[in-house]
Parts: structure tokens; sequence; C-alpha cells
């Protein structure tokens, strides 16, 4: 997945200054768009990271409300000011009960009646925190935690509906690891001191001060801490996630009970709102081995105190201040370095675009994605597929073969850019100006409906999972398509039409469309066929001559060292760092077909190629505290920005040409070691 600062299974994965220099230009310049975020003192081949982007950083320190902060925030930035424009437009317009209008109005007055949500405090989820208490029994448990799925949440296991890895035809129920509060198994084992400095606030602090604030006794902090330990244990680490045959053990229902004793299953999805299924894929089987075993050992009072903060963890952003700032305390500033919490607008848009971001999406792309836009980058996305074809028929590791399953698969990659053909239908969700924790919790559910409701249907291949104003872009292997949102060809405070080839080819093409089509033909990606399939269709010899040039990626990044001691995880990463040296290489060949690249002329004094490697820089401008880059390295597959740059540059013959590299640079590598996959 395209990432800029996100992540589904299997798909799956964001300035001031820049924004005052934007509006300094005029119509045909570009010199503000580059030359203002570069710092020359920095040699391109030692850094070019710092080369290009260097300058930007220093004028735009990260404030205070953010933990990393680039030309993600700024697109965002643009994106929320139209955004509350048209909330505040639909709140004083009104609209007929149940319209778009309507629904935008109220989500917003509901999201900013900060009165009232002080006033109510807890009142609005009385029923569900009562319910909780009165539980007295395993089975009491395992209701509650199948009605808490039900609202959208995630309580114990990880629960969703999705193609069928095996027959894409087909919709699948998913079981998989999860129920644990922090982010990933190994914040409960690992030894660094920013991890136990974590671990140690999770556990003595904000479990127990979650508990005081919702009126449980803290003492039961511990035996959480202990349940979320051993759901920690038999969960699998987050490279070992990247294999797809061993994440796919399909059961009947009757193997499944066998799996879990002490879990009926043909009860426990009913009451899920489960229905018409014989049998589920379970990613982790030792991981449901383990969720057996803590329902017998854990006390009903833990399950209490677990599930209550499982529900107040979840609409704590919603919520009265206290609950609010606690978990903004951890979540925020803990885990990602934060010092104070953005303003409420922001956020009250955040969770209108998690509830119903496609009715606001309808009214974005009318007014900002024109189709001259969409023409242009569809176009390009087929330059960019003549280009990785020509490339994939040159191989000189690749058997003739799977070079025509290579090309037969690449020929049926679809894309979807800026928008959906159809939209989805919003009509069955309830949006009022009552308790804004309410419309999420409605919303929640609209969303758990609405994937679950897919069992035994047709897939819907046409549906996006993103929305057009959405500043990322995704691969889906079960469908073979890219999916590239109206937002990420944003440059902030730029119209489209006054952008060069140059920096679009480096910035959209390489960064994005180049990456995500790559992505079909990465570690993962690979093991799918043109019709979304899990099938091996590589000859063996092929099948090792990939593995070898991917170890060399794994091992080029396991090299990178960040934070003092702490390396990037190649092998957790090699999927992204695959997808950007294909999208760079391969958008590279298509660029070099354009007129801008074949008159050669330079502008502000730099080359069309030197414009195309800083255009690709310019995507990933940005800096990060040092608590959000710890946390990226244990919880995400993507690499930190300053290494998709200077990390697959390194291994790219142009790239070397264009800034004159030569031996004693830092990124300079001899030609016979850089890296060469597609």
């Amino acid at each position: 997945m395209q990432i800029k600062s996100f992540t589904k299974p299997l798909i799956i994965l964001a300035a001031i200054g820049l924004i005052a220099v934007s509006c300094s230009k005029k119509k045909g310049e570009s010199k503000d768009l580059l030359l203002s975020t570069m710092d020359t003192t920095v040699n391109p081949g030692d850094d070019f990271f710092k080369y290009a982007n260097g300058l930007w950083i220093k004028n735009n320190p990260i404030p205070a409300a953010y933990s990393r902060w680039g030309i993600g925030n700024v697109i965002n930035d643009e994106i929320y000011d139209r955004l509350r424009t048209i909330n505040e437009s639909s709140l004083k317009e009104g609209g007929t009960k149940g319209s778009n209008t309507q629904k935008i109005g109220d989500f917003w007055y509901s999201g900013m009646d900060t009165v009232s949500i002080e006033k109510e405090k807890l009142n609005p989820l009385k029923a569900d925190l009562n319910r909780i208490a009165r539980m007295k029994s395993t089975a009491d448990v395992l209701a509650e935690v199948a009605y808490l799925h039900t609202l959208g949440m995630q309580p114990l296991f990880a629960m969703y509906a999705g193609q069928d890895q095996k027959n894409s035809d087909v919709i699948a129920l998913y079981l998989e690891q999860g129920g644990i509060g922090l982010p990933d198994r190994d914040y409960f084992f690992n030894t660094d001191k920013h991890t136990a400095d974590v671990r140690k606030d999770y556990q003595n602090a904000y479990l127990v001060n979650m508990c005081k604030l919702s009126g449980i006794n803290p003492q039961q902090a511990t035996g959480v801490y202990k349940l979320e330990e051993g759901l920690a244990k038999a969960s699998r680490k987050l490279e070992a996630l990247r294999d797809p045959y061993k994440n796919y053990n399909k059961m009947s229902i009757a193997q499944l009970n066998k799996l879990t004793p002490g879990v009926d299953w043909a009860k426990m999805l009913p009451a899920m709102k489960v229905k018409k299924v014989d049998s589920v894929i379970v990613g982790q089987p030792e991981f449901l081995k383990q969720v057996a075993a803590n329902l017998k050992s854990a006390s009903i009072d833990t399950w209490k105190a677990y599930l209550t903060l499982n529900l107040l963890n979840e609409y704590a952003a919603y919520m009265h201040k206290d609950i609010n700032k606690e978990n903004f305390r951890f979540y925020g500033t803990v885990l990602s370095g934060a010092k104070e919490q953005r303003p409420r607008w922001k956020r009250v848009l955040s969770a209108e675009e998690g509830a119903m971001g496609e009715i606001l999406g309808q009214l974005f792309v009318k007014e900002y994605f024109p189709a001259r836009t969409k023409k242009r980058y569809e176009d390009m996305v087929e330059n960019v597929k003549t280009a990785f074809g020509e490339r994939i028929k040159k191989l000189d590791w690749m058997s003739q073969s799977t070079k025509e399953k290579a090309l037969a698969k690449l020929a049926k990659v679809s894309k979807k850019v800026g928008y959906p053909d159809k939209w989805k239908d919003f009509s069955s969700l309830r949006v009022d100006r009552g308790p804004f924790v309410l419309n999420m919790k409605r919303a929640g559910e609209f969303w758990y409906a609405y994937n679950i409701n897919k069992l035994g249907k047709p897939v819907d291949r046409t549906e996006w999972d993103m929305t057009p104003q959405t500043y990322n872009a995704y691969y889906n292997p079960s469908n073979n398509e890219i999916v590239l949102p109206a937002a990420i060809f944003s440059i902030p405070g730029w119209n489209d039409d006054d952008i060069d080839d140059a920096i679009v080819y480096g910035y959209a093409a390489a960064s994005t469309i180049g990456h995500e089509m790559t992505h079909g033909f990465d570690d993962q990606g690979c093991q799918y066929n043109e019709k979304g399939n899990l099938v091996k269709w590589w000859t063996p010899v092929d099948e090792k001559n990939f593995a070898d040039r991917t170890k060399k990626i794994v091992t080029q990044f396991n090299n990178f060292v960040v934070l003092d001691s702490v390396h990037v995880n190649g092998e957790a990463s090699q999927g992204e760092n695959i997808a950007d040296l294909g999208g760079i290489v391969i958008a590279w060949d298509a660029f070099t077909k354009t007129k801008q690249y074949k008159e050669g002329k330079k502008i502000n004094g730099l080359t069309p190629a030197q414009r195309y490697f800083l255009g690709y820089a310019l995507g990933w401008l940005g800096h990060q505290r040092d608590e959000a880059l710890a946390n990226q390295i244990m919880t995400d597959v993507h690499a930190p920005a300053n290494l998709r740059v200077n990390g697959p540059f390194s291994n790219v013959d142009a790239f070397y040409d264009a800034f004159n590299v030569k031996p004693g640079n830092k990124m300079y590598v001899p030609a016979k070691d850089r890296i060469k996959i597609w």
C-alpha cells in the first residue's frame, strides 16, 4: 500500500512553509515547488532526502499537536479546510431528514457540541456499561464479545468478511489475532528502554487511570494486562503475518469448535449476525487456542474490566474530556510524541471521514477533481503499465513461461482513479444532533453490517475501500487492482495543470502508480495470479531467482539504523521496499518517453531527470518525532520516509547519472551490487 504517513487485511497499508511558498508561484513557474524545499549545502550523493527536503524541514518544525509533519499533513489541511466549508454549509442549510445534507450538518453539530458532551459524561453508554457489569459467566462474556463485534469493535480477536484468497469470486469469513491494547505484540516483550517505558505506562498508568474513570476497581488493571499479555504471546510477529499460505487455514465450524474448546461457534456466529457460513479462514490457529485458554483462566471481574476498557477505548475520542485526555495522553503522547491534541474541528472531520466519508467524497470530487485531471492520471497508469510490460520482457532472470504469466497478470491489473463510479448507500445510517458518541456507535454498527452482509453475495469488484479525499492509495491482490483516490495526486497550493511531467512522474507515477502496480509483484502480491487467487504460477527456478533478489533488499534495509541501535525490520518492510524500487524504475522508463524528457530543457537549472527524482522525494517530504519513529519500526510495514528515498535511489542507475554520484559518496553502491528486481 502507498502510505504517506494506513491497513486492511491483505491490501494493504500521510506546512505552513510550503503553503506560503506555493502561494508565491506564477503560472508556468516551478522553481518554488522544488528549490524552496532543497538544502543545496548537502551533497545529493550523500543524503538525497536531506538535499531534496532539508530546507523545508528546517523551516517547518513539527507542530505540538502532531507526531509527524510533512506534505501529507499540508494536503490534509487543505482538504480539511474544504470539508469544513462543506460541513458548515450543510449545517446552515439543514436539509430534509435522511438527506446527505442533513446527515453532514447534524454530525458536525453533535461533534462540536462540547457542552452537551461534558454534561452527559458516560450516560450515553450507560446501558452498555451496565450490561457488562451484570456478566456472571463465560457464556455472558462470549455474548458480550459477540455484541461488541456487531458495533464494529474487535475485542478478543479480529473478524471480517473478505474475498477468499484462494477463490476471489467468493466472500469468506476470516478470524485473526487481535484484542490487545498496545499496537503490536512486541510491545509486551521487547526489552529496549523506549518499549519498556511504553509498556510500564500502559500497565501502571493508563489501564489504572481508565479503570478509575470508568468506575472499576483499579486493581483490575493487573488482570487486564495479564490477559492481553497472554494474547500477545500467542500472536505472530509482524514479519510472520506476510506469508499468505501460513496465515490461511480453512476450517469447518466443527474443526473451529475443536480448536477452541469452550466456544460454541454455532451459537457465537449467529450472535455476531453471521449467517449461512459453514467454514471460516483462521489466520493464526495458535492464537484462537489462547483465546479459549483465557476464557477458562481469567476471572469474571477481569473480563468485566477488559470489555469495559475495550468499549471506552473505542469511543474515548468522542466522549467527555477526562476520558478523551487520558486516551490521548497515552496513545497520542506516550506512543507517538504529540504534545497536544489537534483542534476539535479537525478531530470531528477525522471521525466523520470514518463514519461516512463517501458522502463527503461526492461533494469533494465535484468541486476539486475535474475530468481533465482524472484523464491525465488514467493515461499515466496506462503509460506505466506499458513500461512495466517492456521491463518484464527484458528480464534476464525470468523464464519465458513465467514472463508470459506475469504479462497476463499485468494486462489484467485494473485501475480505479479519482473516485468510484457507484457510491455507497448510507440511507440506513441514522445521524442526529444527539450525543456524538452515539452517532459514532451507529456508524460502527452500520459498517459492521455492511461488511458482514457481503457473506453469501457476489463479490462487488467496483467497490472502493478508500474515499476520494484520502491521501493514500492501495493495491488489492484479490481484485488485482490499483486504487488511486483523487487526493493522492495533490501538491499543496498547486493546480495540477501547472505542474510539469518530470515532477508528476516522480511524485505520482513512481511513488504511487508504479508503487501500487509493483505490489502485484512483490513478495506477497506475486503469489496471486491474474484472477486474484493464491496459487503457484512461478517455475521453481524463477521463484528462487526472485527470492534471491528480495533477500538482498531485506538485507539492505536490515542494515539501516534509526534511533541509536534500532534497525529497520527488513523482512516486515520488504513488500513496500520492493514496490518503492519497482515504482521508481518503471515510472522512470515511462517518463523517458515524454516530450519533456526528450527535449531535455532545464527548468531553473534542473534537468528533467533531476526534476523526476526530486519529484519523487517531494512525495516523502516531512519529519517525525522519535516516539512516532520507534512506533513505526515496531508496527508498520513501511520504512521511514528518508529511507524510502535514499534506499531505493542507491540502486537506480539513472539516479547516479542524473546527480553524478561517484565512489566516495555515502549513497554510492558499486554497479555490480545494486539491487535489481523488476
